[in-house]
């Protein structure tokens, strides 16, 4: 939906410059009424004062690795009381099981396959000039600043190398990070072709990056005046590659196993640059009016980083719903209220309206926005945001509608699944449910007419996915 600033509504031309009186005679006292109380709606509405907005977007963090989902070994508190002080999606999902795609998801509001963005760019040495984000797409960040945002990005970007990609070229004010899929977290020029960068300018940075970006988070909250803020941080942890400080290692000295144990002092010092970016809003006074959205950009990957997606199947990479179902939540303290759990499918498309929404903004008119406003539904709403959700990776593909999941194989074998009982996909009801299996597979195929081809080669899923992949198709059917 397109949201005006109701301070620049028009007056009624039937009542400009009229009395109380000569309007109630004009209209009718009924007429009146119901236009009065409309008109008090929207100047109540053209005076809320914009939130704050702080996108947080953790990277290949496993389903199972919060506390607020049950992990025991990894204490995540500052991430938890996102959750804690404001809405939990339960049934929440990224809009691709890997990293580049699901940011352009978010950054537009727009199934990404809608404009060619498939799959992750190649190595740094292989992305071409044209490989990256594609120009004629609106960013998150262009739409806010039209709303008269200040924004900033802090972390990974992962959207293109070409100086005409870059986060300042794409509606930022500000940026902070580096350009490509991963970063050493203690070596700031490992990759001559990917370095840390403070706006185009390398910069040799001496921090653990976890730590540098947790500063340049705060700094720039610090450094904002009185007008709206837009900050989307985007740490690279709990990515490979797996290096961790002593000091976080030593918080979790009962983890036996060498690379769990650096993913927990991984993801330690990601909750503990929350828990500052969280602080540095209360300590400003303005915690109230900040809306806070924490999620992840994918699934874990197990066998890289040790995370654990349990009790979910796949990973990283699949679209089994260890792939694609993510943590996410959501605070704003002046208008959510604490505690609150959300069950209905969401996807992380639904940011954009989200944010543009509560900032009084405009979502583009000119093109298939598939994002939704969240609030009325965390609110009470009835019904779902989404008819059905869909994603495509290379020749899987999969819907979700409703309680129901159906996964197209790569072979063109179909699965069906129902999520509410079996959220682990363990039990294949497509043999059962053949009319169900035809509808949303023909569901699946008309969304998939919408897509444009892939602008860039992709590479295909490993050797271990496609095992796993397979021995589940095995255990499924056995």
């Amino acid at each position: 939906m397109s949201i005006k600033n109701q301070a620049e509504r028009k007056v009624h031309p039937q009542t400009d410059g009229l009395g109380r009186r000569d309007f109630l005679t004009l209209l009718g006292f009924g007429a009146a009424t119901a236009f009065a109380r409309d008109l008090v709606a929207e100047v109540k509405a053209a005076g809320a004062k914009k939130p704050n907005i702080i996108l947080v977007l953790a990277d290949d963090l496993g389903y199972a690795d919060l506390s607020i989902h049950g992990c025991k070994d990894i204490p995540t508190p500052n991430i938890d009381s996102i959750g804690r002080d404001g809405v939990r999606f339960t049934n929440a999902y990224v809009s691709c099981p890997v990293c580049s795609p699901t940011r352009a998801g978010i950054m537009t509001g727009r199934y990404q396959e809608r404009f060619g963005h498939w799959y992750n760019p190649g190595p740094p040495a292989q992305s071409g000039t044209d490989v990256g984000l594609p120009l004629t797409e609106i960013t998150i960040a262009d739409l806010l600043k039209r709303a008269e945002y200040k924004t900033g990005l802090v972390g990974k970007w992962h959207l293109g190398l070409d100086p005409k990609f870059h986060p300042m070229q794409r509606g930022f004010d500000e940026y902070f990070g580096f350009l490509h899929g991963s970063h050493s977290y203690t070596k700031p020029k490992g990759d001559p072709l990917n370095l840390i960068l403070r706006g185009t300018e390398p910069v040799d940075e001496k921090e653990y990056l976890t730590e540098a970006l947790k500063r340049e988070a705060v700094g720039f909250i610090e450094r904002q005046g009185l007008d709206p803020f837009f900050l989307y941080f985007a740490p690279n942890a709990v990515h490979t590659p797996m290096e961790a400080p002593r000091k976080y290692l030593d918080r979790f000295p009962n983890i036996a196993d060498p690379k769990r144990k650096t993913y927990a002092a991984m993801l330690g010092a990601l909750d503990d640059a929350v828990g500052a970016v969280i602080e540095t809003v209360r300590r400003k006074g303005i915690e109230d009016n900040t809306l806070v959205i924490f999620l992840s950009d994918n699934g874990g990957p197990p066998q890289a980083n040790a995370s654990c997606n349990a009790p979910l199947s796949g990973a990283k990479g699949t679209v089994q719903e260890g792939g694609i179902r993510v943590p996410f939540m959501m605070k704003w303290p002046d208008q959510v209220s604490r505690g609150k759990v959300y069950d209905r499918p969401i996807i992380s498309l639904d940011i954009l309206a989200t944010c543009l929404v509560a900032a009084h903004g405009e979502t583009p008119k000119d093109r298939v926005v598939d994002s939704v406003d969240l609030l009325p539904y965390v609110h009470g709403k009835a019904g779902s945001p989404h008819e059905a959700l869909f994603w495509k990776f290379h020749q899987n593909a999969a819907i979700r509608k409703g309680k129901w999941k159906l996964i197209r194989n790569d072979d063109g074998t179909s699965r069906l699944y129902n999520l509410s009982n079996d959220i682990a996909e363990e039990h294949d009801l497509a043999a059962d449910k053949p009319e169900r299996v035809k509808k949303m597979a023909d569901m699946l195929r008309n969304w998939e007419g919408e897509l444009k081809p892939p602008l860039w080669a992709g590479g295909q899923p490993g050797a271990r996915a496609r095992r796993r992949q397979a021995r589940n198709r095995r255990a499924v059917s056995a």
